[in-house]
């Protein structure tokens, strides 16, 4: 049952990259980005 719900919240969040993406890292405190969000956010928002 869980990985049903966490299938569920995955597929609401906006696609990596796109500028829904983007504003809502924005939004989130720096320090509880990962890496991966960190390259992808200097790479498709920042770039």
């Amino acid at each position: 049952m869980p990985t049903c719900i966490l299938f569920v919240l995955s597929a609401c969040s906006p696609e990596v990259g796109s500028d829904n993406w983007c504003e809502d890292l924005k939004e989130k405190d720096k320090g509880d980005w990962i890496l991966d969000e960190t390259a992808e956010y200097a790479r498709n928002c920042i770039l």
